[in-house]
């Protein structure tokens, strides 16, 4: 159970990093490290496609 956790909690802090050292380079004129839009896009279709599993498995 801590592993699980543990790995959640370094995906959450790995991701948070990131979000933040490219909000702050924002400011400069350095590129950003991720691009948001298509994490979004990827989210949202992953999203789609487990909403369309769990619909499938429960009836």
């Amino acid at each position: 159970m801590r592993l699980i956790v543990g790995i959640i909690i370094g995906c959450a802090l790995t991701v948070g990093g990131a979000y933040i050292a490219d909000t702050v380079s924002a400011a400069g004129a350095k590129p950003v490290m991720v691009n948001w839009d298509v994490v979004a896009k990827n989210l949202d279709s992953v999203t789609t496609l487990a909403r369309a599993g769990w619909k499938r498995i429960a009836g």
